[in-house]
């Protein structure tokens, strides 16, 4: 059996219809190249929106078939997350796994491991609040991999919110918050967001070790957390946080950690270098754990102009990690 690369790359809102002049044709024509630069067996995509045919009918993923035009990727086999009601592809901001290698199993998770937590408002008076629920902004995609020698490797797929405050209730104008305390209580509504989605992840990552301690697993994504922040943590679960040595060997392992700080980070923001997107990985495939490439060479920073204003590249650097079985 031969090495696999397994990568991740957020889009950032491809497939949007474009109202900053830069056609979706010629964002695909720019981000193709990276796609080809990764070589990845598993990739892992983020943010891909969907279209609804002319005449109508179920979303599809036509800009992305052009993204994927001329490319090994086309022939790749594919999933992706799907709206709950009508079954098709979400509209907007879809995980995307495409793979050279057999998915034998696919699944997409929201809130089947974590019920929404209830909560009741607190900027509106109470009387005008009554309980409502904090429901994750998208869902988990997990998918099993068969290698030729039978053996599974395991990848779930992530986007994780955003620490930016969710939306209040008579509390945001336009852009402007009318409060601090209303700002607050959206920012901590979106910290509970992202870390019950890496709760849901982790219960994931559970279920599998139950079913096999030795499993070869990876969750690559947009964490929109680094390392050492709460929703990366969750995922993680390092035995220094649990405190129980037995418990070491269901850790899972940043690859990024193998590079020096100078060449970790995924985005750049306000000049500041972050590590948003990673690649986690059980000890059992770390074992066969080769080296991880950051292509963050061209990376721009994103506070100073996103795609929807005008740019055709991603603000995420593409992150793929490489792969060998131990002895063949």
């Amino acid at each position: 059996m031969t090495g696999f690369r397994i990568a991740t790359f957020n889009l950032e809102n491809f497939g949007k219809p474009s109202d900053s002049g830069v056609p979706a044709a010629e964002r695909a024509a720019f981000l193709r190249p990276q796609l080809l630069r990764l070589r990845a067996d598993v990739l892992c995509l983020q943010e891909v929106d969907s279209q609804r045919p002319e005449g109508g009918g179920e979303r599809r993923f036509d800009m992305l078939d052009q993204l994927l035009a001329g490319t090994p990727y086309r022939d790749f086999e594919r999933v992706s997350t799907h709206s709950r009601r009508g079954g098709g592809p979400r509209d907007r901001h879809n995980l995307v796994v495409l793979s050279r290698l057999p998915i034998v199993r696919d699944r997409q998770l929201l809130h089947d491991l974590v019920a929404p937590p209830s909560y009741r408002p607190l900027a509106a008076p109470e009387a005008q609040a009554p309980p409502a629920t904090i429901e994750w902004d998208r869902p988990i995609l997990q998918v099993e991999i068969a290698f030729p020698d039978g053996r599974r490797l395991h990848v779930v797929n992530v986007h994780l919110r955003a620490p930016r405050a969710a939306f209040i209730a008579g509390e945001k104008v336009a852009q402007a918050w009318r409060s601090l305390s209303g700002w607050a209580e959206g920012f901590f509504l979106a910290a509970v967001k992202g870390a019950g989605q890496a709760l849901e992840t982790r219960l994931v990552v559970e279920a599998l070790f139950d079913a096999d301690p030795d499993a070869l697993i990876a969750v690559a994504g947009d964490f929109n957390a680094d390392a050492h922040e709460a929703p990366v943590r969750i995922v993680r679960g390092d035995e220094e946080d649990a405190g129980n040595p037995h418990l070491a060997a269901r850790t899972l392992v940043p690859v990024e950690r193998s590079l020096a700080d100078s060449r970790r980070f995924s985005v750049v923001h306000h000049g500041r270098l972050r590590m948003l997107d990673h690649v986690l990985v059980s000890r059992a495939l770390l074992g066969w754990y080769q080296g991880v490439e950051i292509h963050n060479e061209a990376l721009g920073d994103e506070a100073a102009g996103g795609s929807a204003r005008g740019s055709p590249e991603s603000f995420h650097a593409p992150v793929v990690a490489e792969f060998q079985p131990p002895f063949g």
